[in-house]
C-alpha cells in the first residue's frame, strides 16, 4: 500500500510540473497533494518494512482491491485541493472512473480545467490502463516480495501466456511497450494537427483506453482533421489487442499473431461490426445514391472509430451514435458486453471468453449426437480444461447477474430505463459513454451522489473482473484454513 501511495505521489509531482509549466495558478495546491501522498505512503514503507511479506492468494486478492481503493481515494487530493470539484464523491467518481479507465466524467465544462487536473486526469488512466499493481511488481522483488499472486489477482483471465518466466521481468517489458506507444502516438497526434499537451493527454488516455479528454466534444473536436482520428484508431485496436502479441511484432515472431485465434476473432468482430454500421447509416442517409466520396470516407470513418471505441472500451466520441437509428443503438449496447482481448487494457467480458463459450455451446450439439466421445474444446490448438471452462461460465454468469442487479439499482435512484441499462453496462464493461440520459453527447453529472458511489463501485468490479472483488464479500474468504 505504501508503495502503491508511492507511485501515485510521484506521478502527483509530475503533474504540478505541468502545472508550473502551463502557469494555470494551481501549481502549490497540487504540489501540496503530492506531499501528503508521499508522506503517507512513505510512513506506510517505513513502519512496515519489518513486517512478514511472503503473499498467499488470500493476501493477494485483498492487496489488489484494497490498492485500487487507496489508489482512488488518495487520487481526489488534487480535485479537492484545488476546488475544480469540492464534492468527495464526485471526486472519488472521477478518479476511480480514471484509474478504472472507464472515462465517464461528471465534469460538464472541461476545458475550463487547468492544465495540471487535466493532465491528472489523464495520469489517472495511464496508471490504471496496465494495472498499478503491474507496476508496484516490477520492483517488489528488490524489497524481498513475490510478485506472482499479485499479478494473478489483478489479471484472472484465461490467457496464460508469459514473456519471461520471472513475472518481474514481465511487468518490465508490458510497462516498456505500454511506455512506447504512448510515446509514437504523442508525436504522431503533435504532426497530425494537436497541441503537444493535447497530444500526450490523449496518448495516455488511448493506450489506456480510458477515455478522458481535454475537449469537451472529445475526438470530435478535430472532426476536420481525419488524420487524428485514423492514429486514434490505430492506436486504440493496439491497446484492445493483447500486449503479449505486441511483445511478439518487436521480436518478428509475425506468424504467432497471425495463428492467435483471439486475435483473429477481435479483428473479425471490429471488421464486420463497422462494415454492418458503416451500410445501415449509408441506408438510411442514401449516401450510396448520391455517391459522394467525402460522405462515404466521413461514414466510414465515424463507424469504425465508434466500433472500435466501443468494443475495447475506450469511450472516445467522434459522434452520438444514439442518434443514428434505434437498431444502431442496439448494436452500440451490446457490443458494450464485448470488450477488447485478454493481457490488453479494455475492460468488458472480452474476446476469448466468449469464443471459447460459443465454442462450448457448439460442442453441447456433438456431445448430444455422441454422448460417449470425449469431445473438448481448443484454444491455440491447446485444450481447454474444464477449469477454465467452468470459471468462463462462472464469470458469465456472475457479470450478468451484476449487470441486472446493477439496473436496478440505477433505477432505484430514479433514472429511466434505458439510461439504467446503460449505466450498468457501460460502467460495469469500463465504456465510458452510455445511453438516455448519460449517452455520448452528455456527461454523468446528473447522477446523484448514491448513484455515482455505486457506479464507482460497478467500475471497479468491472476492472477487476468480478473475482477479485467479489471473493472479498464471501464468508469462507475470511475464516483461518
Amino acid at each position: 500500500m505504501g508503495i502503491l501511495l508511492f507511485f501515485n505521489g510521484v506521478f502527483m509531482l509530475i503533474a504540478s510540473l505541468v502545472s508550473l509549466i502551463y502557469k494555470d495558478g494551481f501549481t502549490f495546491e497540487i504540489t501540496i497533494s503530492s506531499f501528503i501522498v508521499l508522506f503517507i505512503g512513505a510512513l506506510l514503507m517505513l513502519f512496515f518494512r519489518h513486517y512478514d511479506k511472503q503473499i498467499q492468494k488470500r493476501e493477494g486478492y485483498l492487496i489488489v482491491t484494497l490498492g485500487w481503493l487507496l489508489m482512488a481515494i488518495s487520487g481526489t487530493i488534487p480535485y479537492i485541493f484545488t476546488e475544480t470539484i469540492p464534492n468527495f464523491t464526485s471526486s472519488f467518481f472521477e478518479t476511480m472512473s480514471g484509474y478504472t479507465t472507464t472515462g465517464a466524467t461528471i465534469l460538464d465544462d472541461i476545458e475550463s480545467l487547468p492544465e495540471g487536473i487535466l493532465f491528472w486526469r489523464s495520469t489517472t488512466h495511464w496508471i490504471g490502463g496496465m494495472g498499478i499493481i503491474v507496476l508496484a511488481i516490477a520492483i517488489l522483488p528488490f524489497l524481498g516480495i513475490g510478485g506472482i499472486q499479485l499479478f494473478t489477482a489483478e489479471a484472472p483471465g484465461p490467457a496464460g501466456d508469459k514473456l519471461h518466466p520471472r513475472i518481474t521481468d514481465t511487468a518490465k517489458r508490458l510497462w516498456l511497450i505500454y511506455f512506447l506507444y504512448t510515446f509514437i502516438e504523442t508525436f504522431l497526434l503533435y504532426f497530425a494537427g494537436m497541441t503537444f499537451f493535447d497530444a500526450i493527454n490523449h496518448a495516455m488516455s488511448t493506450l489506456s483506453t480510458g477515455g478522458f479528454s481535454t475537449k469537451n466534444n472529445s475526438i470530435a473536436y478535430w472532426n476536420d482533421r481525419p488524420m487524428i482520428q485514423y492514429i486514434i484508431i490505430s492506436f486504440m485496436f493496439l491497446a484492445g489487442t493483447n500486449f503479449i502479441l505486441s511483445y511478439f511484432i518487436f521480436t518478428k515472431k509475425i506468424k504467432k499473431i497471425l495463428q492467435d485465434d483471439e486475435f483473429k476473432l477481435y479483428v473479425s468482430f471490429l471488421m464486420i461490426f463497422s462494415l454492418f454500421v458503416f451500410l445501415l447509416i449509408c441506408y438510411k442517409e442514401n449516401i450510396f445514391i448520391e455517391y459522394n466520396f467525402s460522405n462515404l470516407e466521413m461514414t466510414l470513418r465515424e463507424s469504425i472509430f465508434q466500433i472500435v471505441s466501443v468494443i475495447t472500451t475506450t469511450g472516445f466520441v467522434t459522434s452520438d451514435y444514439t442518434q443514428w437509428s434505434p437498431l444502431i443503438t442496439l448494436i452500440f449496447f451490446g457490443l458494450m458486453f464485448l470488450g477488447g482481448s485478454s493481457g490488453s487494457t479494455s475492460g468488458g467480458i472480452k474476446v476469448v471468453r466468449h469464443m471459447l463459450m460459443i465454442k462450448s455451446g457448439f460442442l453441447e450439439f456433438k456431445r448430444a449426437l455422441h454422448p460417449n466421445a470425449i469431445i473438448q474444446a481448443r484454444y491455440n490448438d491447446k485444450i481447454v480444461s474444464s477449469s477454465i471452462s467452468y470459471n468462463i461460465l462462472g464469470f458469465f454468469i456472475l457479470y450478468m447477474l451484476s449487470f441486472i442487479i446493477g439496473s436496478f439499482v440505477f433505477s432505484a435512484f430514479g433514472t429511466d430505463f434505458e439510461s439504467s441499462i446503460g449505466l450498468a453496462a457501460s460502467t460495469l464493461g469500463n465504456v465510458g459513454p452510455a445511453l438516455g440520459s448519460f449517452g455520448p453527447n452528455n456527461t454523468y453529472s446528473s447522477l446523484p451522489e448514491w448513484g455515482q458511489i455505486w457506479a464507482s463501485f460497478l467500475m471497479l468490479l468491472g476492472r477487476l473482473e468480478l473475482f477479485t472483488v467479489l471473493i472479498l464479500l464471501t464468508p469462507f474468504f475470511w475464516k483461518k484454513t
